[in-house]
């Protein structure tokens, strides 16, 4: 696919999660999709999902765990078939009521206008602290 067509589905696939249709966003991925999200131990929903049931339940995760204010993807590079998407959010760590706030890079491989392989790379310590348990009692 063309580079501007895989940003594309990039930014259909972020519009999909902005509505909370993370059906629509699961049908953007690959049946063999990777999903990998740094902090894990740290980070509740932090680790690798594969499939698109994988991806689903980091999803549900992701929903049980934290709670967004602002969530803005704000450039988008692509160069071949991965694209980059830089971005910011904000959101609270729900067990603990702490906020925290983080730019961060996503990274995507697509294959046949499907994404592949998702990476996500961000401050995992500002995160990490939001949903520590003994940051919550010294806050």
């Amino acid at each position: 696919m063309a580079e501007q067509e895989n940003i594309k589905v990039v930014q259909d696939a972020y519009a999909s999660f902005g509505r909370g249709d993370i059906r629509a966003l699961l049908d953007s991925l690959d049946e063999q999709v990777e999903w990998l999200l740094p902090g894990e131990g740290m980070i509740p929903q932090a680790g690798a999902y594969h499939g698109r049931d994988g991806v689903a339940r980091f999803f549900q995760a992701l929903d049980q765990t934290t709670e967004f204010s602002a969530f803005e993807p704000r450039q988008f590079v692509a160069q071949g078939d991965r694209v980059i998407a830089l971005g910011w959010y904000k959101a609270k760590a729900k067990a603990t009521g702490r906020s925290f706030e983080s730019h961060w890079a996503m990274s995507f491989v697509l294959r046949d206008g499907k994404v592949l392989k998702f990476q996500e790379y961000t401050d995992t310590g500002t995160i990490a602290l939001a949903f520590a348990a003994s940051a919550a009692a010294s806050a």
